[in-house]
């Protein structure tokens, strides 16, 4: 399992802190997170940064994400 964790407005539109979601694909972990989601989750996903062990991820890329990664979805924060 890959655990997503989800910071300030990803977590008030997903109205949870983490979402686990089956090993595979950066693109199959993104469209797994935002299975069953509210419509307003892929609204803020789509201007936040996906990050994994200090790496930017692509939200379509197909690179692999282990079973036990953690990606920290990381929406604009106001200050920088």
């Amino acid at each position: 399992m890959v655990t997503f964790h989800l910071f300030a407005a990803a977590r008030a539109a997903a109205g949870r802190q983490h979402v686990e979601v089956p090993a595979g694909p950066v693109r199959a972990g993104v469209e797994a997170l935002l299975a069953g989601a509210p419509p307003r989750l892929a609204e803020v996903l789509a201007i936040s940064s996906l990050v994994c062990d200090g790496r930017r991820l692509d939200p379509a890329s197909e690179d692999p994400l282990p079973d036990g990664a953690e990606v920290d979805v990381l929406p604009p924060f106001a200050g920088g």
